[in-house]
């Protein structure tokens, strides 16, 4: 055989399973494996570098990136005040997102060839002990956080922060720290959320800083748990291990989000992931999944996954759904029906980073702003969403049947993955911080450029959100919000196109196992 058929036979050998397309020649192997090589140390370094940056902006004090706290200087958080400059403050938190996004992109990247040989140990305790310390910190990037502690504080109080906002409140020491837009807003979180914000406003009184001490303690305990259960359920295979600390524990954008900005989402995403890794006990994953759906309602697309993986053992499919039905339902009973109002007046929104704000423009364009083609948006997210599931789906499905899955089926953790990964590229309001539920639903799944995806997509939408406040910017820095945060709808418009693409064309290319090897029913 020559080498020129060789050479021809070589491009056309077709994927594998779950596994990238095989190399053209030995030299090709060993010329991307010496890159990957080279680019996993300083990935690591540069994801360090990334959470390094992180922790300054918290301990420079108050800036556009985090809100006073005010109260005595012995209460935490950390109280030091190094007055910066606000521009040098956005350059930093620039540069943590771009440095830890590349450097994370890199080092996963060198993942599958085991080109990163650090024990992942080392990168779970990297990651618990920076979200340890920033805990300590006062929160930045967003004032979320004051929002936790005013409706926490509305409850002690005997209001209903599903029908009141911290305008209600004047003159209190911690409704009056909310930030605009926000202080005419309720609660959009669920009773879970709300009953851990009305303890840490039991316990801190009157000190916003202790108040919001508590929350971050609470935030940061949550991201720490969700670490050491992906850790123990990935022990077994030390190249998935690793690949899931990255994704997890030592991702520098969740610790700039999840952690130093101290979203409540962190604490949906930890009782989601146990619920997926104790679904062999349906009664305790059902409780875990309610607990979930009750702290973020958007959280509960997960709970679809363990039902399609049950659908035919209706018994335990059961039990699961009562207990979850059971924890959301009285959660509910408890705060009232009124905290479903705020949801669904949420669920209609527009983020202006999202391309449906461009769809909003063009119909405008087209037909008159007349209306706010509300409904007409939710259609189009709806069949968006469908599109880019079922070309995840059927991709993980024909990968499954190559691979000859003895389950016979997709498991919850690839449903849940999928729909998740799906809702995120489609949903008219999004934030940088929902992306954390996508994260901790692929670590519990094998390595896909999905991974890539979504690395890129937060990356993305952390830049265009930077910061997400609106007080205390100075003048000169309205153009981020203004100018480059429209633009970048284009970005998530385009990476939408791009996983849909690759996944349907990556589903077209797997081959599925002739009749005869198939595994018996």
């Amino acid at each position: 055989m020559t080498s020129e058929r060789r050479r021809k036979q070589a491009q056309d050998l077709p994927f594998r399973a779950g596994s990238p397309r095989l190399p053209r020649s030995a030299a090709d192997e060993r010329l991307v494996g010496g890159v990957l090589g080279r680019l996993a140390v300083p990935g690591l370094v540069m994801i360090a570098v990334s959470v390094l940056l992180t922790i300054t902006i918290g301990l420079l004090g108050p800036s556009p990136m985090v809100p006073a706290l005010g109260g005595p200087a012995w209460q935490p958080s950390y109280s030091f005040d190094a007055r910066p400059d606000p521009y040098l403050v956005i350059v930093l938190a620039a540069a943590a997102i771009v440095v830890g996004g590349l450097g994370l992109l890199a080092a996963l990247a060198a993942v599958p060839r085991d080109r990163l040989r650090p024990d992942p140990r080392l990168l779970v305790l990297f990651g618990c002990l920076a979200a340890g310390v920033l805990a300590f910190l006062p929160p930045s990037g967003s004032g979320d956080h004051l929002n936790y502690a005013a409706y926490g504080r509305m409850v002690t109080l005997g209001l209903n922060p599903y029908t009141h906002g911290a305008d209600d409140l004047p003159g209190d020491p911690i409704a009056d720290a909310v930030e605009r837009p926000w202080r005419e807003e309720p609660s959009v979180y669920g009773p879970v959320a709300t009953a851990l914000q009305a303890l840490a406003s039991w316990i801190g009184g009157d000190s916003l800083r202790l108040t919001i001490f508590v929350l971050a303690v609470f935030n940061a305990a949550a991201f720490i748990v969700t670490a050491l259960l992906v850790d123990r359920f990935t022990r077994h295979d030390p190249v998935r291990r690793r690949r899931a600390a990255l994704l997890w524990a030592a991702n520098p954008l969740l610790l700039y989000h999840l952690v130093a900005g101290m979203h409540a989402d962190t604490l949906a995403i930890a009782c989601m992931v146990a619920a997926l890794l104790a679904r062999a006990r349906p009664l305790a994953s059902g409780l875990l999944l309610g607990l979930g759906v009750a702290t973020k309602l958007n959280a509960g697309l997960v709970a679809l996954g363990p039902a399609w993986e049950l659908r035919r053992r209706p018994g335990r499919l059961a039990v699961m759904a009562a207990a979850a039905l059971a924890v959301v339902i009285a959660g509910y009973a408890i705060v009232g029906p009124e905290a479903i109002t705020p949801v669904t007046t949420t669920s209609k929104a527009i983020s202006h980073v999202s391309f449906w704000k461009l769809v909003q423009g063009w119909l405008w364009a087209l037909v008159g702003t007349g209306s706010a083609y509300r409904g007409e948006i939710q259609v189009g997210a709806l069949v968006v969403l469908g599109l880019v599931a079922w070309s995840l789906l059927r991709l993980a499905s024909r990968r499954a049947a190559a691979g000859q899955a003895a389950s016979g089926g997709l498991e919850a953790p690839v449903v849940a993955a999928a729909l998740v990964v799906a809702y995120l590229f489609a949903t008219p309001y999004i934030l940088p911080w929902y992306d954390g539920l996508a994260f901790g639903m692929l670590v519990l799944v094998g390595a896909s450029a999905v991974d890539g995806f979504m690395v890129v997509h937060l990356l993305v939408l952390s830049l265009a959100y930077l910061p997400a406040r609106v007080d205390g910017q100075p003048q000169g820095l309205g153009w981020l919000s203004g100018v480059v945060r429209p633009q970048i709808a284009w970005a998530l418009l385009a990476l939408t196109v791009a996983l849909t693409v690759w996944a349907w064309r990556a589903g077209g290319r797997v081959r599925r196992p002739p009749a005869s090897a198939a595994p018996p029913p």
